[in-house]
């Protein structure tokens, strides 16, 4: 006569490999979700550090812009100042008048004749 042992806390209800098959698949599960999480917090960082870096070069381009101004202003003032001699104040001051406003009207012509292009490229 055997005496089969009775349910101790050694001898679950269900045998050991679905045990361990959900103990699998809840660790996988797990993981997944951990490098998930890791993986948003990495694109955060990298989205942080593309923000930066395009805030950066928006800083430093707009100072850029504002020196490139400002010599712009300084050149043209200079300009005056070296035609004056030759052409009196207002006749210098007219010199670079129009020919500042003859480089604007050609910038311009430019501007719209590459929007027109954009334009008939766009068109079905």
């Amino acid at each position: 006569m055997t005496q089969e042992p009775g349910e101790t806390v050694e001898t679950p209800q269900t045998d050991g490999r679905d045990e361990s098959v959900r103990d699998s698949i809840a660790r996988l599960y797990a993981d997944g979700r951990a490098y998930a999480e890791a993986e948003v917090e990495r694109q955060k960082l990298r989205a942080g550090l593309a923000a930066a870096g395009v805030r950066d070069a928006a800083i430093l381009g707009g100072l850029a812009l504002m020196l490139l101004f400002g010599v712009i202003v300084a050149g043209l003032v200079g300009l005056i100042f070296g035609l004056a001699p030759m052409l009196g104040p207002l006749g210098a001051t007219g010199a670079v008048l129009g020919g500042t406003l003859l480089v604007v009207l050609l910038l311009l012509l430019l501007a719209k004749a590459r929007i027109g292009r954009m334009k008939r490229a766009m068109k079905p």
